[in-house]
């Protein structure tokens, strides 16, 4: 009875020693880019010469991803109910940002965006919803 319980005790241990228990999550974005997990803001925004450098490494994050970027408004446009600020020109990266109001934000101000990224295409990222402010 003794050995029983002393193989069964060993199998136990072997067997809890063996087992993989899964790895503690990892943060999804480089603390040194543009992209957070949920609303949060990145110490460093992308700019427009840096964002299809970014783009290319998009964390694999499956929740709600923020990106920030900073740089120079190429259009600023409002259908009375929802802004539309563009930054950055083509054949570059173009970045929109989908917000509420222009804040008499003109072509040419510099500004910040921080919005829920999602990308249009190889050329084209949309934010929204998506903060803007002056940068």
């Amino acid at each position: 009875m003794k050995a029983a319980r002393a193989l069964r005790a060993s199998l136990l241990a072997a067997a809890l020693a063996a087992s993989t228990l899964p790895a503690p999550a990892q943060d999804c974005c480089d603390p040194a880019g543009p992209f957070r997990k949920g609303e949060a803001y990145a110490d460093e925004p992308a700019t427009c010469e840096t964002i299809g450098d970014w783009i290319d490494r998009v964390p694999d994050y499956d929740g709600r991803l923020t990106m920030s970027i900073r740089g120079a408004l190429s259009a600023v446009e409002t259908d009375g109910t929802l802004a539309y600020l563009i930054m950055c020109e083509a054949p570059g990266v173009r970045v929109l940002c989908v917000t509420y109001s222009t804040n008499d934000m003109q072509p040419g101000d510099v500004v910040l965006f921080g919005g829920g990224y999602a990308p249009v295409d190889e050329s084209r990222v949309m934010l929204d919803p998506c903060l803007a402010g002056a940068g």
